[in-house]
């Protein structure tokens, strides 16, 4: 199971080919600081930096470190920061163009050269993996065991590999170890280093990092997902994330979708774009929905004003579609939803919940065909929107 392989430029997408996914459940990603504040921890060697808010704050830490540092918002490219009062300038006009924002300050460090490293999971060969580019559009995968960790043979190929000195192979084993250390305790699905110094003794800083954990840890970890920053979310989200939903709003579209299971999501929107429409959001229900949580559900989505029709999919394995029907009876009796609703129920206990649905007729449709079911969902939206308004 232990290997490298190659990637060349064409073949394997250069960082990040391992991004978490921009769908589905909410994956935790820390702020660029506090993933360093985990990895220093964890023994990993880390370049000199503060988190500051004000421009005295600034000075005071480029002062600490000797005036030769640089300093950076979140989104922002580093400016070098050189004498006396250059460090308050640059975060004055900075904070001024950004509410609330946050700005590190960070110490210069001599480096030779600056390589990427990452350890992630490699999901061809179900294992851990560290991937290194020590120059663009090279990248080398090796995969190691989960159990065994990183082992004196696992450097030893790496540095066989990369040509690495001794000095260089004892540096990048300390990094590796405390990689897994966090990798592990953590429970992280990635680990990244965008930029690795390389000093000229041998030595190997984190200059940046990054850390993406799944959201089925949770509950195993909730320190560090109490670090989740919800300020940047819209409320709807973070309302979603409080009962078990996962929920993102979705640019230029009008038509809401109440699904259960990621895939099935993405297929729904797909299928709305078939036809001609968009989709206004991602809805993941989840398997274990209840009534209250699909209450839940249908209160976001019908709660965003460029939502013209509404299309419930629905595949019931563990969740049993007679729920949802009782849930979308419930939805439009005690939320008031006005909405036009087309619902498409397949699984365990569909005819049940179809039954249900059949007494109503002013503004739900009944679709059992997928593609008709988003179909009817644009045109009841298109519909709906030609409404003149008053």
């Amino acid at each position: 199971m232990q290997k490298c392989r190659l990637g060349l430029a064409g073949l394997v997408q250069k960082p990040s080919i391992y991004s978490v996914p921009k769908t589905g459940a909410r994956w935790l990603t820390l702020y660029k600081s506090q993933a360093l504040d985990m990895l220093q921890q964890a023994g990993v060697r880390v370049r000199p930096s503060q988190v500051v808010s004000t421009a005295c704050e600034a000075e005071a830490a480029a002062k600490q470190y000797g005036y030769d540092c640089s300093i950076k918002t979140s989104d922002s490219q580093e400016q070098a920061v050189q004498r006396p009062g250059q460090a308050a300038a640059m975060a004055s006009k900075m904070l001024s163009q950004r509410a609330k924002a946050q700005l590190v300050v960070a110490q210069r460090v001599e480096q030779v050269g600056l390589w990427y490293l990452a350890m992630t999971i490699d999901r061809e060969n179900y294992c851990p993996a560290i991937v290194v580019s020590t120059r663009p559009g090279h990248v080398q995968w090796f995969d190691f065991g989960f159990s065994e960790g990183i082992t004196d043979q696992v450097v030893q190929r790496l540095a066989q590999q990369l040509g690495l000195s001794a000095a260089l192979s004892s540096s990048m084993q300390a990094l590796l170890q405390g990689l897994y250390r966090v990798f592990r305790a953590k429970e992280a699905s990635h680990v990244e280093i965008g930029s690795l110094a390389l000093g000229a003794n041998g030595s190997l800083t984190c200059l940046d990092a990054r850390l993406a954990f799944d959201p089925a840890a949770a509950h195993r970890q909730p320190v560090l997902f109490a670090q989740r920053d919800t300020q940047h979310q819209q409320p709807a989200e973070v309302e979603a994330e409080q009962h078990g939903l996962v929920y993102v709003p979705m640019a230029g579209g009008s038509v809401g979708t109440v699904v259960n299971g990621a895939g099935l999501a993405m297929a729904t929107a797909d299928a709305i774009a078939l036809h001609g429409g968009a989709s206004a959001n991602f809805l993941d229900a989840g398997g274990k929905a209840t009534r209250e949580t699909m209450l839940h559900a249908f209160a976001i989505v019908a709660r965003d004003a460029r939502v013209a029709s509404i299309l419930v999919n629905v595949y019931g394995g563990i969740t049993r579609c007679d729920m949802i029907a009782q849930s979308i009876l419930a939805a439009r009796h005690h939320l008031a939803i006005a909405l036009p609703m087309v619902v498409r129920l397949q699984g365990t206990n569909s005819e049940l919940g179809l039954d249900m649905l059949k007494s109503v007729h002013n503004g739900l449709y009944v679709e059992s065909d997928f593609g008709r079911a988003a179909q009817l969902a644009v045109q009841l939206a298109e519909e709906r929107r030609a409404e003149p308004s008053f």
